[in-house]
């Protein structure tokens, strides 16, 4: 006979707690995932897909959790499309061609890309360009230069087609604020005083 406190002979302690080692429902696991990319930041459907795919979760079970919080709209792609171009145009002065690319990345169709870049005006996009054409040029650069000129409307275009703007657009808003800077900087040597 044992001894109070001293462990079973023929075995565990029928009073302890057993556990068991039991597989995780993947579809548990696959919801669990969705709704914690979810939390940081909408997602289209594709990067969630992508997610539950780096985390082995079987495809028939991730395409039924995905249906599922489609069914529910906790998933839209067009919602997200539409909150993808007004966060982008305004956070980094993206143009439409910049903006379809980075939705066709994130798996939105060129319809429903098409009806969310619709929010974004040409007039919007001619506006966003001035102001990070303005904002990149340095208010010490000698315009009057030509070759320091022609060398900043290359750099300022060049910004301005990595965020998606056509090459004739870039060149001509460059241009257009080049000309207003010199034409600042003419009256100001010819003794005009701007008004307060």
């Amino acid at each position: 006979m044992a001894r109070p406190g001293s462990p079973a002979p023929d075995g565990p302690d029928p009073a302890s707690p057993v556990i068991e080692d039991v597989e995780p429902d993947p579809a548990s696991v696959a919801r669990a995932i969705v709704l914690r990319q979810l939390t940081s930041s909408a997602k289209s459907r594709l990067q969630l897909a992508r997610k539950l795919a780096e985390r082995n979760v079987p495809e028939d079970v991730a395409e039924a959790v995905l249906d599922r919080f489609e069914e529910v709209r906790l998933i839209d792609d067009a919602d997200f499309a539409d909150m993808w171009v007004r966060s982008r145009s305004q956070s980094r002065k993206l143009a439409k061609g910049a903006l379809r690319r980075e939705l066709s990345d994130k798996g939105i169709d060129a319809d429903t890309a098409a009806a969310a870049l619709e929010q974004l005006s040409d007039a919007d996009e001619e506006a966003a360009a001035r102001v990070l054409v303005e904002r990149k040029l340095r208010p010490g650069t000698d315009l009057s230069d030509r070759a320091e000129r022609d060398k900043m409307t290359r750099r300022l275009a060049s910004m301005l087609a990595r965020k998606g703007y056509q090459p004739a657009q870039a060149f001509r808003v460059v241009g257009e604020v080049i000309d207003a800077r010199l034409g600042g900087h003419q009256a100001d040597h010819d003794g005009y005083e701007p008004e307060l």
